[in-house]
């Protein structure tokens, strides 16, 4: 039995997208103001969008817990192997 995953799991992906884009988009700004350089202006919303990505999702991943699904086929999956 497979349940659809919540609006909030599926909106959660862009979320994360448009976040980094965003803060990349301001440091691509920030860097092309300042340095008057094209390229470098690119490289740094690159890195600054992986980067920011990466970040985000690993707390993303820390913060929440397991679902209720998620707990109870662990508790199974314990019941399992004392057996």
């Amino acid at each position: 039995m497979s349940q659809r995953p919540e609006r909030r799991d599926r909106t959660r992906p862009a979320e994360l997208l448009g976040l980094s884009a965003v803060i990349a988009a301001f440091v691509g700004v920030i860097a092309l103001m300042s340095t008057r350089d094209f390229v470098l202006a690119l490289i740094a919303l690159g890195v600054t969008f992986i980067l920011v990505l990466v970040i985000v999702a690993t707390l993303a991943l820390t913060i929440s817990g397991p679902s209720a699904i998620e707990k109870l086929d662990l508790d199974e999956q314990d019941r399992e192997q004392r057996h």
